[in-house]
């Protein structure tokens, strides 16, 4: 059977961008462009040029990419010529091949947002696609609000898009610009839209997740005939965000009726690597990744329940519908107090540590986490730590170094410039190989401004691990979590701590003390320990 070409459109650069807090440096841009190009994308939309400073630098910059660099602006506007518009030309002197405009297409729009008469909006679209064609252009057409208008007015929503086509546009995208349109009534205004004539190989379709279905939609467009879609990594956006790129490629390449009736110019082959996307992304957003997040989430593949892990022993397709491996995932067996035998080989066959079936420490590793869970740990979230309870009752947990004492004290004064600030200071005394080392730091940042005191206690604790600094000294904490588990006067904290490293491993680890000093510091100390077991350190 031979498949459809289906093209893939990414716009984080320019839509991803309006998320709330989200900010691309002109670096990132190119870095985000080349990881994007490297897995296969056909468009990549770079941003606004002449919008901002950042988007128009990053196509003096841009990178030469086999994806189709894109352009973003706008129709040009009303009482001047398409050839006289500046902002329209700011966008075609960007020098890309294909550009990207976007234009109204629902009435109630034309009129009050613009302010002008609806045969003036046709007349600025037609216009608009006609002049990017006579320039040598490929020319897209995003029709904004399209299934708002053609739900208020089907014949003027088709004449916008019409118009667009007959000037020449390569492709019209539909977009679902508020994110309310349903499934359902995507697919049947889609199919309407080819009975009038726009074929589908030119039509794209652009969802927003206002109503968490813009995968769905997208979905649903496809099927109705749309042969483009339009999206971002990791769903980033306005509101609710867009239509979920890291959740439609793999779905567009492994999930039938899809896998079979289309093609992408993305291989299986490169899948291995979404989920390094997804988290290079959070990384340079410094964004926590979610957890829950369908294909690259830590949690995707992590089972919980006794029964599940003992299925997915067996076979992991009992509980699993795709192998994590393919997109470059893990499998999780975490560990709680739900967690039965089958989950705990399971977690400590995958820490190297193999454990026969009637090892007595088994149900004593089970009783210690559902104790230290009663008293607020959780080993569900903090995989290191409970690898390193497991050790320990297996006696295989190493003594690389003692903690003898510490101290934290925070100071709130005036500077020099009179004004209040805090600072951390930390000290920490261990006992390496037989000899007390004593180290002290401060939290203080290259911009003069206090960390806390857990960042002071972070620092004094790898300034001196002696022949273990080595070992340490690429650790780099990612996330810092704080939950009272207990209220009153008696509350107890529980802190988690996720650490990575250059070789990208990432570690979770846990403490708990009415203390939440304390309770970072026990962390602190279960995250150096797991990387030194890893990293293979021998006891002194």
């Amino acid at each position: 059977m031979t498949k459809s070409r289906l093209y893939l459109y990414d716009t984080t650069l320019r839509d991803g961008q309006q998320t709330q807090g989200v900010q691309f440096s002109t670096p990132e841009k190119v870095r985000i462009a080349e990881a994007l190009d490297a897995l296969g994308l056909d468009y990549i939309e770079g941003g606004w040029p002449g919008a901002n400073p950042t988007d128009s630098a990053f196509f003096d910059d841009a990178p030469r990419t086999r994806a189709r660099m894109t352009a973003f602006g706008m129709t040009k506007r009303a009482g001047r010529s398409a050839e006289n518009d500046d902002v329209l030309a700011a966008v075609l002197n960007a020098g890309t091949g294909t550009v990207c405009l976007v234009g109204k297409s629902h009435d109630f729009h034309v009129t009050e947002a613009l302010g002008i008469t609806l045969a003036e909006n046709v007349e600025n679209i037609r216009a608009s696609i006609a002049h990017l064609v006579a320039q040598g252009r490929e020319a897209i057409f995003d029709a904004e609000h399209f299934f708002d208008g053609h739900k208020a007015n089907p014949d003027y929503a088709l004449e916008c898009i019409h118009a667009a086509y007959s000037a020449g546009a390569r492709w019209v995208v539909l977009c679902d610009t508020n994110g309310g349109t349903l499934p359902d009534e995507i697919a049947g205004i889609t199919h309407a839209v080819i009975a009038s004539g726009l074929p589908g190989e030119c039509l794209g379709i652009h969802t927003h997740n206002d109503t968490e279905t813009a995968v769905a939609g997208s979905l649903a467009a496809v099927q109705a005939g749309a042969r483009q879609i339009q999206g971002t990594l990791n769903g980033l956006g306005e509101r609710c965000g867009n239509a979920n790129l890291t959740t439609l490629i793999p779905t567009l390449l492994l999930k039938e009726p899809y896998r079979s009736s289309y093609d992408t110019g993305i291989a299986v082959e490169t899948l291995d690597g979404l989920t390094r996307l997804s988290r290079m992304l959070d990384d340079i957003l410094n964004r926590v990744p979610h957890r829950q997040a369908p294909y690259v989430g830590a949690s995707a593949f992590a089972h919980k329940a006794g029964l599940h892990a003992s299925a997915i022993v067996k076979n992991p397709t009992t509980y699993e519908h795709i192998a994590p491996e393919i997109v470059g995932n893990d499998r999780i067996i975490p560990m709680s107090n739900q967690a039965g035998q089958s989950n705990l080989r399971k977690r400590l066959a995958e820490a190297g540590l193999e454990v026969e079936r009637d090892n007595p420490a088994l149900p004593a590793i089970l009783d210690a986490i559902k104790d230290r869970e009663a008293d607020g740990y959780s080993f569900d979230t903090a995989q290191a730590s409970f690898e390193l309870l497991a050790r320990r009752a297996l006696g295989m947990l190493p003594a690389f170094f003692e903690v003898k004492r510490y101290r934290v004290t925070v100071e709130r004064r005036k500077n020099k410039y009179n004004q209040m600030v805090s600072l951390s200071e930390a000290m920490v005394v261990l006992k390496v190989g037989g000899e007390k080392k004593l180290s002290v730091s401060e939290s203080m940042d290259e911009t003069g401004s206090d960390r806390g005191p857990v960042n002071a206690l972070s620092k004094a604790l790898a300034k001196d691990l002696g022949p273990y600094q080595e070992f340490i000294k690429d650790i780099r904490l990612v996330d810092f979590k704080v939950r009272i588990t207990q209220g009153g006067t008696e509350a107890v904290t529980r802190v988690i701590i996720d650490s990575e490293d250059s070789q990208g491993r990432r570690w979770s680890t846990v403490g708990v003390s009415p203390n939440i000093v304390d309770a970072s510091f026990e962390a602190l100390l279960d995250a150096v320990n797991w990387k030194l077991i890893h990293e293979g350190a021998a006891v002194l």
